[in-house]
């Protein structure tokens, strides 16, 4: 728990809005690029690579993140939350919308690697004052609602993008302009936080050497992340893949099938308020996202047709949209104030390494298994082991506990 500012400001809708908007800023910067694919590789038709490095370029921050997010970490402990998260949304800002004057695609390809460095600070900045701000059921709330809010700005994002990309091939990088509406917001209504306890005008700049920093929890719930999230984006990576190989070729008829079971990851979001207010524990919530990933893919690498991968969809999607909020609020309990930047950047990290590895483990598990769904099945057996793994950890404790009561 922290006390508030000198001023005795308490954290509040302009902070919490102010954090989920600005949170959407990397899922922003891939989402936007969906529709404009197909417009920059017709642009550069003649670059020989086009086919390869305009998809690349979609995912290439996220590896910036995966080496630049435990550094970013380490600045927001030692300088502050809310100077770096000022500077990340303007910065995003200018190199986001670089393309827009950019006329050679590797420079482009640079552009979007560098734009991972003020994702990388803006991730880490906000959840760490996501911990910062609420505790216990209200960090719950304002973790429930970023996630329910995001498909719905996903959704107006490709929309939008759509329709700039329309009227010229890059267009859409205009998109990016909204690092400078969060860089703004988070100006006027975002402030620097303390400690409980701290001297009132002492400007909360940590000072780790005070607490030991817990690697020991850092490590166990860095790799839980890494796992989670390379399940976490099987699907999202390879869904349309499978889509095809059950005979659902056509990009609108995969659309409007997946339109609705998409929205069951607001479904997980709920479902982690649900069973936060419940009494449930991180662990039990781990097992139950993680059931949820296994059995998903389960289902849908063993689907005949849509009724089955929509069914498998609507599992799968749920718990996905449990796993982000779990892993975070889960990961924050093991964080004190002083190297809560810190430990956020590792999480930070892990995730998004796990976004890199998981298309390399998936294409290694295809051509093994032969099919995409193969390799699914394979991704399936990982969660349900992974799911059974904590259920039986998390009984275990519970009964060393109450022994030791």
């Amino acid at each position: 728990m922290i006390e508030t500012d000198p001023l005795s400001r308490k954290p509040g809708l302009a902070q919490g809005w102010t954090i989920i908007l600005a949170g959407f800023l990397p899922i922003l910067a891939i989402v936007s690029l969906f529709p404009a694919v197909p417009s920059i590789i017709a642009h550069f038709r003649l670059d020989p690579g086009a086919m390869t490095k305009v998809p690349a370029m979609v995912s290439a921050p996220g590896l910036t993140i995966a080496f630049v997010a435990m550094f970013a970490g380490y600045f927001v402990d030692r300088f502050g939350r809310r100077s770096l998260l000022i500077t990340a949304a303007a910065v995003y800002g200018f190199v986001g919308m670089a393309p827009l004057m950019l006329t050679d695609l590797d420079a482009i390809y640079v552009s979007r690697l560098l734009l991972g460095v003020p994702e990388a600070i803006l991730l880490t900045s906000i959840n760490t004052l996501i911990g910062d701000y609420w505790d216990g059921q209200p960090r719950r709330n304002w973790l429930a609602l970023q996630n329910m809010v995001g498909p719905f700005l996903a959704s107006g994002t490709i929309l939008l993008s759509g329709y700039l990309t329309g009227i010229y091939w890059n267009a859409s990088f205009a998109i990016y302009g909204m690092g400078f509406v969060i860089c703004l917001l988070s100006w006027a209504f975002i402030y620097e936080p303390r400690p409980f306890g701290s001297v009132p005008q002492q400007v909360a700049v940590s000072t780790p050497a005070q607490v030991a920093f817990p690697w020991k929890g850092v490590a166990t719930y860095g790799l839980v992340t890494l796992l989670s999230s390379a399940l976490y984006y099987v699907f999202i990576i390879n869904g349309a893949i499978v889509w095809g190989e059950i005979g659902v070729t056509s990009a609108q008829e995969v659309a409007n099938l997946s339109a609705i079971p998409s929205l069951f990851i607001i479904a997980g979001a709920v479902l982690y308020w649900l069973t936060g207010r419940w009494g449930m524990g991180p662990y039990g919530q781990i097992t139950l996202f993680l059931g949820f990933l296994g059995i998903g893919l389960l289902l849908i690498g063993n689907a005949h047709d849509w009724r089955w991968m929509t069914a498998g969809m609507i599992v799968q999607q749920t718990g996905a949209g449990m796993a982000i909020p779990v892993l975070i609020g889960w990961a924050q309990s093991f964080l004190p104030f002083e190297h809560r930047g810190r430990g956020m950047g590792v999480w930070t990290a892990c995730f998004f390494l796990g976004q890199f590895t998981s298309p390399l483990l998936i294409s290694l598990s295809r051509q093994a298994m032969g099919t995409m769904q193969g390799a699914f099945v394979v991704a399936a057996a990982i969660g349900i082991v992974g799911a059974v793994a904590v259920g039986l950890f998390a009984t275990v404790s519970n009964h060393q506990n109450a022994d030791g009561k």
